[in-house]
């Protein structure tokens, strides 16, 4: 079977999610602005990982700094599990404190 390629901005996503540091998250909203897309067009790119991807997605959050639902119902139980395992902790109504846990991808770097 031949290998899938990747969309362009799926791999820009991912190198982006590949950045954030354990015990920190980031937001779809701030995936997308550092490469150009919607929120949902983040959260689409993340649905298509293989499983057993490299790719940190459980580090990537909602703007409310939520984790968010998923229709199979145990994505977001093993998201919540694996940002508990990496030290973060979550407020009594689920939220992350973005001040302290949001990750800063600095300036951006203008490529010549």
């Amino acid at each position: 079977m031949p290998r899938r390629t990747l969309q362009p901005l799926y791999q820009q996503i991912y190198e982006r999610v590949q950045q954030v540091q354990p015990g920190y998250v980031t937001t779809y909203g701030q995936l997308g602005k550092l490469v150009g897309c919607s929120a949902r067009t983040v959260g689409f790119a993340l649905a298509a990982l293989p499983p057993g991807s490299d790719v940190p997605w459980q580090r990537v959050i909602n703007a409310q700094g939520k984790v968010s639902f998923r229709r199979d119902g145990e994505g977001n139980l093993l998201q919540y599990e694996l940002l508990l395992a990496e030290g973060l902790c979550f407020a009594a109504d689920q939220r992350l404190d973005l001040q302290r846990y949001g990750w800063d991808f600095g300036p951006p770097v203008l490529l010549t």
